[in-house]
């Protein structure tokens, strides 16, 4: 019994040392290998065991960017704006600076390709009020819109840090807020990006290109076989190519905290 006691006392205390390890040293070689000024915010659903890499950062809020499109998704199937996700709209014939983004659009493609035009489409028809009220009610970020209803995520007045990232996604899991079951779950098979038979991954990115550094986002979760992993990731991009390193900081610290 007094064997048994103290080995289990040894695997308690060497848990808290590991994580206490890993909270310590969070990211801090990949960053300084990189030179990259961002945040990641990884958060526990089972335990709510929380590793943060630049936690002044965490808390500073930025455009959202298309990782609006998760929120305005909702929204939109709720305030029936667009019936489901099949549902098309029609392409202007005008360049929208992107190949793919200039035919048709139905909810599947536009959140897929993140295309900008098919959601602001969709805010002109729900307008201001209805968006300030489920910023309310979801405690988005500042709650703030401005004065162009269709792209007030991209230039306009909404701000939200990666924290605050953190608790939507957990809200949004949990079907915590008051949209019907089946846009929720509409919503989390157009998040799928990486599924294997160890985990799911549903995220979306984004990117504020009309701010000065442009800001690049990554969040979601992960689904594992023992629990679920939130995430939020935001970093300062001075180049293009950077883009790439939205996913790659939070695979890379998915790997670092043995998650994938």
């Amino acid at each position: 019994m007094k064997r048994r006691f103290l080995i289990l006392l040894f695997i308690f205390f060497t848990s808290i040392v590991w994580g206490e390890n890993k909270s310590d040293t969070f990211l801090k070689q990949y960053m300084k290998e990189n030179n990259i000024n961002c945040t990641v915010v990884i958060e526990s659903l089972k335990t709510n065991k929380t590793y943060i890499y630049n936690d002044k950062r965490s808390k500073d809020r930025f455009l959202p960017a298309s990782t609006f499109k998760i929120v305005n998704t909702l929204i939109a199937l709720q305030e029936k704006v667009i019936q489901d996700e099949n549902e098309v709209i029609k392409w202007d014939g005008r360049d929208k600076g992107y190949p793919d983004w200039n035919k048709d659009q139905n909810m599947k493609s536009a959140f897929t390709l993140s295309c900008v035009w098919y959601y602001q489409e969709l805010a002109k028809k729900i307008g201001n009020s209805k968006y300030l009220s489920y910023l309310k009610k979801m405690d988005y970020g500042n709650m703030k819109t401005g004065n162009n209803i269709d792209s007030f995520w991209l230039d306009g007045d909404l701000r939200i840090s990666a924290i605050e990232e953190i608790k939507v996604l957990k809200n949004i899991y949990g079907e915590k807020y008051t949209f019907d079951n089946k846009y929720y779950n509409i919503l989390k098979t157009l998040m799928v990006v990486d599924k294997n038979e160890n985990y799911i991954v549903r995220a979306k990115t984004g990117t504020a290109s009309r701010v000065s550094p442009n800001i690049g986002w990554y969040v979601g979760y992960i689904e594992t076989k023992d629990d679920v992993w939130f995430f939020a990731c935001n970093l300062d991009m001075i180049k293009p190519e950077q883009a790439k390193l939205r996913k790659e900081i939070v695979y890379t610290a998915l790997r670092e905290l043995e998650i994938i």
